[in-house]
C-alpha cells in the first residue's frame, strides 16, 4: 500500500495559479476599513471567492463575516480563520500602494486607516491556500472551512460570527487553525504549544470628584489629581504584587479630564489595557486594580465610588500540544531551518473564541515579514526595538516575498490536520454526542464581557 504524500510534497507540486495574489494584496492594503465597517473589503473578498465555485460561500455572518466550505469526501473538518479589518493609523511607508484611505469612526470622526497588523496579508494568504487545496483535491479527503472574520481589532468579530449562527452554516470543525504575520526574519514560520498570546482585559474607569472654578481648588474634589495619583499607584501592581517569574502588563492607555483651562471638572476617565497568560493572575490583578482605584478615591475625599466598565475580555491563546504535534513536522519538512520555535507574544487575539465555541483544539502560528537584510542589520546594531516596525506601527509593512510563504504555511497546516486523527464528537462530549452547533452555554463561555464591574 502506497503511503500518502506528505503535506509539503502535495503543496510543492501544486499547479494552482497564484499570480493574482500580489495585486489583491496591494488593493486590500491600499483600502483598509475599520472594525465593523469593512463593507467594501467584504465585497472584494466575495468577488475573489468566485474563483472557487466548488466552495459553498455564506456572506454576512455577524456583520461582514464570510464562510466558505469545501467538502471532499470522508475525513476531518478543518477550519482556518483569516481576519480582514484595519486600524485607525496613518501609514508612513513610501510604497506606491500605501493607504491614503480615511473613514468615519464610531464617534463620527474622520480618521486615517491602515492595515498596520497584516490582516490584508492574512486574507490574501488564505485565499491562496484555498486555490492550492482546490487544485490538490485528489491528494486529500475531508472538509475545509475558510473563515474570513471582521472586527478582530475590536475583539468582537469572532464572537459575533458565533452568536449570529456560524455553527448553522458550517459543519462542526474537528480542529481550528490561524496564522499571524509579525516583525521577524521574512519567511520564518514560528510554532509552539501552550500559551503563545496573552489574555486581554480592557477596563474603562470613571473617577468622580466635585467640580469648581480653577481659582478655587479648595472648593473641589479634583478628579485630575485623583486620576494622576491613581495612575501612579497602578504602576505598583506589576512591580510589587506580581511574582518576578510571572508575566503581567497593566497599562494606563488613556486619561481624559476637563474641557476648559479655568474649570476643575467633576469627573475623569482612565482606560486600562491588561495582558496575562495566567487566568488566576489576571483575576488577582483585576482585584488589585479595583482595590487601588477605590482606595485612591476615598483618600481624595470623593463622595461617589468609581465606575468600572469592562469593554473587552479575551482569553489567552493556548495552543494545543496535539495540533502542534501534527503541524510542526509538516512545517519542518516544508520550511527546513525556517521552521522554528515561537516565543510568547504579549498581544491578544479573539481567534480562540471560534475553537472554544465548538469545543475543539486549535493552533495559531506566526510568520516573519521583515526583510532579512533589514532585520540582520538591526540585530548587529542592537536596534531591533528602534529600527524594526512592529504590528500597529505606521511603518509596519510585510515584505511581498512572504505572501507565498504564508500561503504555503496555511495550505500545509490544513493538509497536516486533514491527515491526522481528532477526537470524535462523542469523545469531546465525554460519551454523549455533542450538538452540531455551539450551545448558549458554550457561547456565553467565550463571550466578550461588556457588563460593569461589581
Amino acid at each position: 500500500m502506497t503511503a500518502p504524500r506528505t503535506p509539503a510534497a502535495i503543496v510543492a507540486d501544486t499547479t494552482a495559479d497564484l499570480s493574482w495574489q500580489e495585486d489583491l494584496y496591494k488593493y486590500l492594503h491600499a483600502h483598509p476599513e475599520l472594525s465593523g465597517a469593512e463593507e467594501q473589503t467584504a465585497e472584494r473578498i466575495e468577488q475573489e471567492l468566485q474563483r472557487f465555485p466548488e466552495w459553498e460561500v455564506t456572506p454576512k455572518i455577524g456583520g461582514h463575516g464570510i464562510a466558505a466550505v469545501l467538502r471532499n469526501g470522508e475525513g476531518p473538518t478543518v477550519l482556518f480563520r483569516a481576519d480582514f479589518d484595519g486600524l485607525p493609523v496613518a501609514e508612513s511607508t513610501d510604497v506606491d500602494y500605501a493607504s491614503k484611505h480615511s473613514q468615519l469612526n464610531a464617534q463620527g470622526e474622520r480618521v486615517p486607516t491602515m492595515h498596520a497588523c497584516g490582516h490584508d496579508h492574512h486574507t490574501t494568504s488564505l485565499l491562496g491556500a484555498m486555490a492550492i487545496l482546490t487544485d490538490t483535491r485528489e491528494h486529500w479527503s475531508g472538509t475545509v472551512v475558510a473563515i474570513f472574520q471582521p472586527a478582530e481589532e475590536a475583539s468582537i468579530g469572532a464572537h459575533r460570527m458565533v452568536t449570529d449562527g456560524l455553527g448553522k452554516v458550517i459543519p462542526r470543525p474537528d480542529v481550528c487553525l490561524a496564522q499571524h504575520v509579525v516583525a521577524g526574519p521574512a519567511g520564518r514560520v514560528f510554532t509552539a504549544p501552550g500559551p503563545v498570546m496573552t489574555s486581554s482585559t480592557t477596563i474603562e474607569i470613571t473617577l468622580y470628584g466635585r467640580g469648581a472654578h480653577a481659582s478655587m481648588p479648595d472648593r473641589s474634589v479634583d478628579p485630575v489629581v485623583l486620576a494622576a495619583s491613581t495612575v501612579m499607584r497602578l504602576q505598583t501592581i506589576v512591580s510589587r504584587e506580581v511574582p518576578p517569574g510571572k508575566f503581567a502588563v497593566v497599562t494606563v492607555a488613556s486619561v481624559e479630564a476637563g474641557k476648559a483651562n479655568n474649570v476643575i471638572p467633576d469627573s475623569a476617565k482612565i482606560a486600562l489595557s491588561c495582558r496575562f497568560y495566567d487566568e488566576e493572575l489576571r483575576k488577582k490583578c483585576v482585584d488589585a486594580i479595583k482595590r487601588i482605584v477605590r482606595a485612591e478615591a476615598v483618600a481624595a475625599g470623593a463622595e461617589r465610588e468609581p465606575d468600572f466598565k469592562f469593554v473587552g475580555l479575551l482569553g489567552a491563546t493556548d495552543n494545543s500540544p496535539q495540533v502542534f504535534g501534527a503541524l510542526r513536522p509538516a512545517f519542518d519538512e516544508a520550511f527546513g531551518e525556517d521552521s522554528t520555535d515561537m516565543e510568547p507574544w504579549s498581544a491578544s487575539e479573539d481567534f480562540p473564541v471560534l475553537p472554544k465555541a465548538f469545543g475543539v483544539p486549535y493552533l495559531l502560528w506566526t510568520v516573519g515579514i521583515t526583510p532579512r537584510k533589514q532585520w540582520e542589520r538591526a540585530v548587529r546594531a542592537g536596534r531591533l526595538d528602534i529600527d524594526i516596525p512592529t504590528n500597529h506601527n505606521p511603518g509596519f509593512l510585510p515584505d511581498l516575498s512572504t505572501l507565498p510563504v504564508a500561503t504555503k504555511a496555511a495550505a500545509v497546516g490544513v493538509l497536516a490536520c486533514l491527515q491526522s486523527q481528532w477526537p470524535s464528537e462523542e469523545e469531546r462530549a465525554g460519551g454523549a454526542a455533542a450538538p452540531s452547533t455551539p450551545t448558549d452555554r458554550e457561547i456565553d463561555e467565550v463571550a466578550v464581557e461588556t457588563s460593569g464591574a461589581e
